[in-house]
């Protein structure tokens, strides 16, 4: 089969075998998505070498138990060995040996076909169409903010950055009624936010100290300095963005505001799914261009414009 694939920051379209382990699905591509971590991982955000792609819908097309034949499915990223210390006290998605799909170890989903572990799938329900189910992995990431953080209605939330993750971050907040405001820097987000009526704010309108939760998912790192002077006293950070490069921060100033700073990652498949199934996240209207799998070179440069929404690949 033919795939993109990444070796030494660089693209290739070449021929790869599928080859699933025994205890492995093998799935069919409907469609992938192209996220901020592919474009990171072509600047060396993490030396992998491989298939690109982690965010998909497939068919089942072979298995180990019938029942999952011809179903519909997205697939969870973390493949993990259920057996280490992080495993086995439910820290799973740590997991010491873990492979992550198209990011470590495993190649990814931007080819006809891609493997996984039965328990790593989960049926798509017949009534969420292909081109909503392939956010389901982001959506499930957007969630787990609502795993890690109470948010509750009185809040003030300031969600930095209104890219790809951050639009579906903003949308799954909006759901908890709190005070929610986006920082948007493009015309298109600000309209995918205003017809959601979710506020935005301009980054000269944002009030230092002021935020009881902010949310940094700009994908640079500049959306850091801006998450740490909105938030208030012992307030939460909570950081989305995974990016080449260090950056460089006052920790006496965290320590001194008492400021909770959280890292949040992959997330909830099964509310995700329910979401777009009940309709109360509609992550469509990201859709801004579909390329054929063969075209993923043109597509991937396409989806590293500045402020474009998602691209889709179709095998």
């Amino acid at each position: 089969m033919k795939g993109l694939w990444l070796e030494n920051r660089q693209l290739f379209f070449k021929n790869i075998p599928p080859a699933p382990q025994y205890d492995e699905a093998l799935i069919q591509i409907r469609l992938a998505g192209i996220c901020a971590t592919d474009l990171e991982l072509m600047q060396g955000y993490y030396p992998f070498t491989g298939v690109l792609g982690h965010e998909f819908v497939g068919e089942v097309v072979e298995s180990s138990e019938d029942a999952w034949l011809g179903k519909r499915v997205v697939g969870e990223i973390n493949v993990t060995c259920g057996e280490c210390e992080q495993c086995r006290n439910g820290r799973e998605t740590h997991c010491e040996r873990r492979s992550v799909l198209g990011i470590v170890n495993r190649n990814g989903v931007f080819a006809k076909y891609t493997s996984l572990p039965l328990k790593n799938l989960h049926i798509v329900p017949d009534s969420v169409s292909d081109e909503a189910a392939v956010f389901t992995e982001p959506l499930a990431a957007a969630l787990e903010i609502q795993q890690q953080v109470q948010i509750r209605p009185v809040d003030r939330v300031l969600v930095v950055g209104a890219g790809r993750l951050g639009q579906l971050i903003a949308q799954t907040l909006a759901l908890t009624g709190c005070n929610l405001q986006v920082l948007a820097r493009h015309d298109i987000q600000k309209k995918m936010l205003a017809d959601r009526k979710i506020a935005t704010i301009e980054e000269s309108a944002i009030q230092a100290g002021r935020w009881d939760v902010v949310v940094e998912a700009t994908g640079a790192p500049a959306g850091f300095a801006v998450a740490r002077k909105a938030v208030r006293p012992r307030g939460i950070m909570v950081m989305k963005s995974t990016y080449k490069g260090d950056i460089t921060l006052n920790m006496s100033s965290l320590v001194v505001d008492e400021i909770t700073v959280i890292g949040s990652r992959c997330g909830p498949f099964d509310p995700a799914l329910r979401l777009l199934e009940s309709g109360e996240i509609d992550p469509t209207v990201l859709i801004q261009a579909e390329f054929p799998l063969k075209q993923g070179i043109v597509a991937m440069n396409e989806a590293s414009k500045a402020g474009m929404m998602k691209v889709l690949l179709k095998p």
